[in-house]
């Protein structure tokens, strides 16, 4: 593992914080079927790179692709890289029931590299982005295919234990009840929802300091979404562990997190690196949140220098100037 606190080995040669003209880019919307609900995404192609690499991106805790993942998708176009964002079951465009619960949202992530593959897109390879919850996802789904070659995992959630030990036993003994209630309620259509991001004196699934701002700063003023969630997720949380089997990952992967995160503890993305066979870690000082606002311009333009090495350097005659934005 390769641990840097500011400026890793492949240090960001170019600018990607500045908007893309649309004229750089194109993208068509694209649907695939799990366990007969439809998923929709969005695939962004550089308009001037032949048989781009392809980066498949997903959002964190019960969050949409509308909550930013569109000005990472556009950047990445701008610097050359095809983009593909997409919604899970149950979360915005997409069909389903509304409910976050790794096992089916894994299945999301398999569709969606799947539906990636059958339109044709893939030139230089295929990248997996992930942030929070999904940052576990990219490590788990990288450890099932060959066909991945680099892995971006930003404020992972890598280690449910580690839920466990960062929430205080009052929240705990809350959180098994209201799991208990939604599964048992649930066999009678009476599901119990807990809010999704609180006050740090509410019971709320993220009620870490600045998780009721950093949240609720990425969700669009016309979103229709609900900070509501399905309760029998915090059954399921603890038990998710991506660090166990990240060993079995066979790609270069990047991982980036802040040593001042509150939500997902600086450690648990540090034990995630050291158990990945080849593995950068970038750690910053920031909160879980503030990749998307104070350091989204830092943080975006090491994930595409890594993937510029990762995928053996772009073709910079081709996308300078759609870099540049010119």
């Amino acid at each position: 593992m390769t641990t840097t606190e500011s400026t890793p080995e492949f240090a960001p040669a170019r600018r990607v914080g500045g908007r893309p003209s649309r004229e750089r880019f194109s993208t068509r919307r694209l649907t695939f079927t799990v366990d007969s609900d439809t998923c929709v995404g969005t695939l962004y192609r550089p308009r001037d790179v032949d048989d781009p690499a392809v980066v498949v991106l997903a959002h964190g805790f019960a969050a949409e692709a509308a909550f930013g993942l569109d000005r990472i998708a556009e950047r990445l176009a701008g610097a050359g890289y095809a983009a593909f964002t997409f919604d899970y079951r149950g979360f915005g465009k997409s069909e389903g029931t509304p409910v976050v619960l790794p096992s089916r949202q894994l299945d999301d992530w398999r569709g969606a590299i799947d539906r990636v593959r059958e339109v044709d897109v893939l030139g230089d390879g295929l990248a997996l982005w992930g942030v929070s919850l999904a940052g576990g996802h990219v490590v788990t789904v990288a450890t099932e295919r060959t066909d991945v070659d680099a892995v971006v995992a930003r404020t992972p959630f890598a280690d449910g234990r580690a839920l466990l030990r960062s929430k205080s036993p009052g929240f705990l003994l809350k959180a098994t009840v209201a799991g208990l209630r939604d599964r048992v309620g649930g066999l009678v259509r009476r599901h119990h929802e807990v809010k999704v991001y609180g006050r740090t004196e509410e019971f709320a699934v993220l009620n870490e300091p600045g998780a009721l701002d950093g949240y609720s700063s990425l969700i669009p003023r016309n979103s229709t979404w609900q900070n509501r969630t399905r309760a029998r997720t915090l059954l399921a949380l603890p038990r998710y562990r991506p660090v166990t089997v990240a060993e079995d990952v066979a790609c270069p992967t990047f991982v980036v997190a802040g040593t001042d995160d509150e939500v997902v503890p600086y450690a648990t993305a540090e034990r995630l690196a050291d158990a990945l066979p080849e593995s950068s870690l970038l750690a910053l000082p920031m909160g879980h949140f503030d990749s998307w606002d104070a350091r989204f311009t830092e943080v975006l333009a090491h994930e595409v220098a890594f993937l510029d090495a990762a995928f053996d350097g772009p073709p910079l005659e081709q996308r300078v100037a759609a870099v540049a934005g010119q």
